[in-house]
């Protein structure tokens, strides 16, 4: 059940993201879950590592986006060049 939870809420994460980031981005299903999946292990791993918050707490889905936006600002300029 875990791991079905992790892929909805990488989904949300990776649609906010895309909505967040300006420009055009032609990321599927596939790539857009997986950027908000990469952005909630970032913000997970950094922010309860750096001591923001703990495990659960709304502060996390803000960390989330903001780390997905950053995933996906990066992808689109590797894939641009």
């Amino acid at each position: 059940m875990g791991w079905i939870v992790t892929i909805i809420v990488g989904f949300i994460v990776g649609v906010l993201a895309k909505l967040l980031h300006p420009g055009k981005d032609d990321l599927g299903f596939i790539m857009t879950t997986l950027l908000g999946i990469g952005g909630a292990l970032l913000a997970g791993w950094v922010g309860q590592a750096a001591d923001w918050y703990e495990a659960g707490q709304p502060a996390g889905w803000i960390a989330s986006t903001i780390f997905a936006v950053i995933i996906l600002a990066i992808y689109t300029r590797v894939i641009k060049k």
